[in-house]
């Protein structure tokens, strides 16, 4: 029997229906590794599942690769995660505080003139991630497991749009409600999309679609937020 096939044997069934949801919403971990030592199994977990979604995508993604990839015992994955969708889930969550982590520094330490250059800075984090972070291209926040992998009720862009929101009230003192909510979300959609579509055309990203994404978010965000003489948004 191939290899592939043997691996893909050992693979266990995901459960569907309120069990599955709970397990959703209750986070991937098994149990959170208290020692150092069990953390640093865990992130070589997460780093060799990256590696891996590189090299195979999820649905070649099985956890017999993965522990061989990380070096430890099979039971080490299962007592700390379910099935291999839990570990692309911490990957996940992993990326996106780091994701998020760029951000608010970048808002903390540069200088901004105008609002839309923050949001040039969110854009240009994300395409750093794409080029930078390992499985980052193939996992991007999750789509490609589950719409729903952030969070059991909100979709991914949607976990994305209201963390960008936070960050925007709190370092630009933009007014939070319906109005920049809907915004937001039409800004994480239209990134996403022309993002993916750049890293389609040209592995390292098409600079003229990334440039033209820019263009667009910026003039779509100007029209419903304008810019005042201080160059910030008036919402």
């Amino acid at each position: 029997m191939p290899a592939s096939r043997t691996r893909a044997a050992v693979e266990p069934t995901r459960p569907s229906g309120p069990t599955a949801q709970s397990s959703r919403a209750s986070g991937p971990l098994r149990r959170t590794p208290v020692q150092e030592r069990s953390a640093t199994r865990v992130r070589r977990m997460l780093d060799a599942c990256a590696q891996l979604l590189d090299e195979v995508g999820y649905h070649g993604l099985t956890t017999t690769m993965l522990a061989e990839r990380a070096q430890v015992a099979i039971g080490s994955v299962y007592q700390f995660f379910p099935d291999k969708r839990a570990v692309v889930q911490a990957l996940t969550l992993r990326n996106l505080e780091a994701y998020l982590g760029r951000i608010a520094h970048r808002f903390e330490t540069a200088n901004f003139e105008h609002w839309w250059q923050a949001v040039d800075a969110v854009i240009d984090e994300y395409i750093d991630m794409h080029r930078t972070v390992p499985g980052f291209r193939v996992l991007h926040f999750g789509d490609v497991v589950d719409v729903h992998l952030l969070d059991p009720e909100k979709d991914n862009n949607g976990v994305i749009a209201d963390k960008l929101r936070d960050l925007l009230v709190e370092h630009f003192g933009l007014t939070p409600g319906p109005r920049l909510d809907f915004a937001l979300m039409i800004v994480v959609e239209t990134g996403d999309a022309l993002t993916r579509l750049a890293f389609r055309r040209d592995p390292d990203g098409d600079p003229e679609i990334l440039e033209e994404a820019k263009t667009i978010i910026r003039e779509y965000l100007a029209g419903h937020f304008p810019f005042n003489e201080d160059g910030q948004a008036e919402t």
